[in-house]
Formats: structure tokens, C-alpha cells, sequence
């Protein structure tokens, strides 16, 4: 590479970014993990500027200081993937029920093809500080086996005899749950931009699913009379959104009601938590950790019938097979439509029973990384308790346009018609939004202005299930079309 003296300008400048960052940035907490390799990021014209594009690093930040919230609670944390000397940075907010490790390989894909000139930030919301990941965590670390895990977790429920397991976050011990809304996702997530965005740096925003709606949310929140999308470049929804009908304020008055007088968590797939973030972490920590063994889930009666495939006595699934048979089109249920990925089926034969992916598009083994958190302490890709309160919230979102349910929700998404037209903004459809997707950011675009030349609009909900977008690999439409949108923007 010929060095001119611009290149040096700009490696001095980097190298100085750096050092600020490194002086700024939070102390990683007990979620960190070792450098991982991500291969990609080093092509000639940025090797001097981006030498630390292989970091994978967790922290949390100081959140919004919620009054009814115990202060160790008012937490935020961010997954980081790539360099911190990259210009860019993409904030990605997970969906419901998930945690940050779902973007972790996706994000590696992007630092990737975008040589290091992008870092993605996947957020952890504060409601997954109340998970327990001990035994998990020694698991991780072959310190415990899968029976061990499986006791802890589930197995103590019919056994009695199993006394040190886990508790669960009993609903009268956290009952400033019910006001985990928008209000305090949006402050929180507000933290996360401003740390992105200093020393000049580009943010886009972008969510999957809920993610989606809290996305439009920030974007169109009022921030002292500005909205959250003028310190961004960019929008982002994997197939999710906000629809711009919004409740009624009757129903949105009844939904406080019945919430103050329930649960605070959200009942994902009529499995109450935190039960569905444990069958999670179990089924995709098992495949990742112990894939060739029977699964113990498929002899545990209380999991649900219709997760469990139909085999001849005395034969199981491995546990490969069996977190396979749960998440993957057509076995899972149609109840776990949100959790779905194309990653083929069950074998015709062998006991334990294995998996075959049969040339489908995602990767068990990737998708079983991403919920399980794979090399990550106290992470995993879901979140075991999520606030039923944000998913009323988002109703009122409504693409930023105000409505009589946002008074009565504390919502204030009302900048949906004075966003930057600058923005470039990107949605893909799969198969739980489709065309709907679409068809929201194209409405919160004309609403603004922006032209549709800044639009990139793709619809393949006939061929990718909810979570293919970031599940997929290596072939991946979704990537395939947001590197571009990234590269516009750089």
C-alpha cells in the first residue's frame, strides 16, 4: 500500500480514537469474553486504522435512572463485535424475549464484510440482570454437566429431592416491573446511542421483530423537542416494525388494568416465565455443549407435548435433534412462530436420534449459538423475563405520530413526520411480518419526506422464517442487501 500523508492522518487519528475510547469505555463485566477471531477486516486500505477489528467485549452503562427501579437494576448492556476504532456502528435492539448474544454472530458477519469499518452493538436489556446464569455458566465452561444443568433448571420441579436449584423472580418482589415500558427502554437505549455516536462516529439503529417497533420508537421519540433519529444515519428493521394504526386509548387503559393486575412478564408462546428463556438456554446450550446425547428434555414431562417429536419407545432425540425439532419449520409449533428458523428436520433413523439439516438455510448449530450465548458468561440470546409492559407500550408507537394511547402509556413517539431526510432506511420482510414490514418503514418514510431512493425494501417471507435473517449463513439475503446500505452510508 502506497502511504500518502493523508494515510497517515488518518492512522494518527485513529490511533488518538482509540485512546479515548480505551479511556472512556465501561470496565467489561462478568458477561466478557475472550477476543474472538473474526477473519475479513484487515484489507489493505484500512489494516493501519483498524488493527482490533476481532474484539468481541460485553459491558453495561449507567441507564435511566428509573425512580420506582432499585439502582443496581438501572442497567444497561451492550455486546460489542468489532473494532472500537471503526467510524461506524450499528445499534441492534433484540426482539421479545431476547437477549444480546442474538446478533453475536450476525455482527461478526458484518465486521466481516464490511472489512472492520463497522462495529455492531447488540443491546441487553435491563430486565436479563434478573436471570440466573450460575449453573449455565459452569456448564459453559465444563464445569457441570448437562444433568447437573438440567436439575438445576427444570429437573428439581418433579423431583423434591433436588434441593439447590434455581428460584424464580417471584412477581411481588419486582413489582416495578410493570413500569419496564417504552419510556424506559427508549431512556436506556438513548444512552447506548449517545456512547455510540461520540468522537463523530455514524450510528444506525435497527431491531428485529420487537426490536423492530422500539426502533421507530427511538427514532421518533421527543428528546427536548428533537427527535431520537437526529443523532442517526440510518434505520434498520428485521422483520418487525410499528404499525401505524395505534390502540384505542380504552384498550390501552385496560391493558394497565389487567397488567397491575398480573404478572409483569410477558407469557411468550403461553409458556410463562421465566420458563421459556430456560427451555431455551437448555435445548441450544445442550446442542452447543453435549449435541450427540439423548436429550433429557424429551423425557421431562412437563415440556410440552408438541415440542417433542413422536418416536418409538425406548428412542430419543440427541439434544441436537430435540432444540432442533422446537425452533425449526415444520416440526415447531405454530405458537413458536416467532422463534422459527429453516434448518431442516429430524432423521429417518439412529437412536439417539439425530438432526439433519438437509440443505436448509440456517445452520442449526449457529442458531443454537446465538440463544444459547456460546463462550459468553452470565449472557444468553434470550431473555427469560420480558416486560409485558413494553409490549403494550409498542402499540401506541404508531410510526411516531401521536394518538390519544400515548397519554395514557407514557409514550411520547411523536417526530414520526420530521425526520431527517437524510436517513437511509432499511427493511426486510420475513415470514412473521412480510409485506406489513414493508409496508410501515415506506408509510414513516413519506410521512418525513425522505425519498424512496433511500429506501431498500426486500420481502422474502416465503422463504425466511422470523429469525433466518439473522440466523442464516452463509448465503443470507438479509446481509446481502444490508451491506450495501451500510456501505452508502459510510
Amino acid at each position: 500500500m502506497r502511504v500518502t500523508s493523508r494515510t497517515l492522518r488518518r492512522s494518527v487519528l485513529a490511533i488518538g480514537l482509540g485512546a479515548l475510547i480505551a479511556a472512556s469505555a465501561p470496565v467489561a463485566s462478568a458477561g466478557a469474553a475472550l477476543p474472538k477471531p473474526i477473519f475479513g477486516c484487515f484489507g489493505p486500505r484500512y489494516f493501519l486504522a483498524f488493527p482490533l477489528c476481532n474484539q468481541v467485549r460485553f459491558s453495561q452503562m449507567q441507564g435511566y435512572n428509573d425512580p420506582a427501579t432499585p439502582d443496581n437494576l438501572d442497567k444497561v448492556g451492550v455486546l460489542k463485535i468489532g473494532s472500537p476504532l471503526a467510524p461506524n456502528v450499528l445499534v441492534l435492539n433484540p426482539g421479545t424475549s431476547a437477549g444480546s448474544t442474538y446478533f453475536e454472530p450476525l455482527g461478526e458477519d458484518v465486521v466481516n464484510r464490511t472489512r472492520g469499518l463497522w462495529q455492531v452493538w447488540s443491546v441487553e436489556r435491563r430486565e436479563n440482570l434478573l436471570e440466573d446464569q450460575s449453573m449455565l455458566n459452569q456448564f459453559k465452561q465444563g464445569q457441570a454437566t448437562a444433568q447437573q444443568v438440567f436439575d438445576y433448571y427444570l429437573g428439581f420441579i418433579v423431583n423434591p429431592s433436588i434441593t439447590n436449584h434455581v428460584q424464580p423472580v417471584l412477581d411481588d418482589d419486582v413489582p416495578f416491573a410493570r413500569g419496564w415500558g417504552m419510556n424506559v427502554e427508549i431512556q436506556d437505549l438513548h444512552k447506548v446511542v449517545q456512547s455510540a455516536a461520540q468522537f463523530g462516529r455514524r450510528v444506525v439503529l435497527g431491531g428485529h421483530s420487537l426490536g423492530g417497533s422500539m426502533t421507530t420508537a427511538y427514532a421518533t421519540w421527543d428528546f427536548n423537542g428533537k427527535p431520537g433519529a437526529s443523532d442517526l444515519s440510518g434505520l434498520v428493521y428485521i422483520d418487525g416494525g410499528s404499525n401505524p394504526a395505534p390502540v384505542t386509548p380504552e384498550q390501552a387503559s385496560q391493558s394497565l388494568q389487567d397488567l397491575q393486575n398480573g404478572t409483569p412478564w410477558l407469557a411468550f408462546g403461553g409458556i410463562p416465565a421465566p420458563f421459556l428463556g430456560i427451555f431455551s438456554a437448555l435445548g441450544s446450550c445442550s446442542a452447543i455443549y453435549d449435541p450427540n446425547s439423548p436429550s433429557l428434555g424429551y423425557s421431562f414431562p412437563l415440556l410440552p407435548h408438541n415440542l417433542k417429536p413422536s418416536l418409538p419407545p425406548g428412542e430419543a432425540p440427541t439434544n441436537e435433534a430435540q432444540f432442533g425439532f422446537g425452533v425449526s419449520v415444520p416440526s415447531s409449533p405454530p405458537n413458536l412462530i416467532a422463534a422459527q428458523v429453516h434448518a431442516g428436520h429430524l432423521a429417518d433413523s439412529g437412536n439417539p436420534r439425530p438432526w439433519v439439516r438437509d440443505g436448509a438455510i440456517t445452520p442449526i448449530q449457529r442458531y443454537a449459538a446465538m440463544l444459547c450465548g456460546k463462550g459468553f458468561q452470565n449472557l444468553d440470546g434470550s431473555a427469560w423475563y420480558h416486560p409485558l409492559r413494553l409490549t403494550i407500550d409498542a402499540g401506541a408507537v404508531a410510526d411516531g405520530n401521536p394518538n390519544p394511547a400515548q397519554d395514557v402509556l407514557d409514550v411520547h413517539s411523536i417526530h414520526g413526520s420530521d425526520l431527517p431526510r437524510r436517513l437511509q432506511i432499511y427493511a426486510f420482510g420475513a415470514a412473521l411480518g412480510g409485506q406489513g414490514v414493508l409496508d410501515d418503514a415506506q408509510a414513516l418514510a413519506q410521512q418525513s419526506g425522505i425519498p424512496a431512493s433511500q429506501l431498500t425494501l426486500v420481502n422474502r417471507a416465503s422463504t425466511y422464517s422470523h429469525n433466518d435473517p439473522s440466523a442464516a449463513s452463509p448465503n443470507n439475503e438479509f446481509l446481502d442487501n444490508l451491506v450495501p446500505v451500510l456501505s452508502r452510508i459510510r
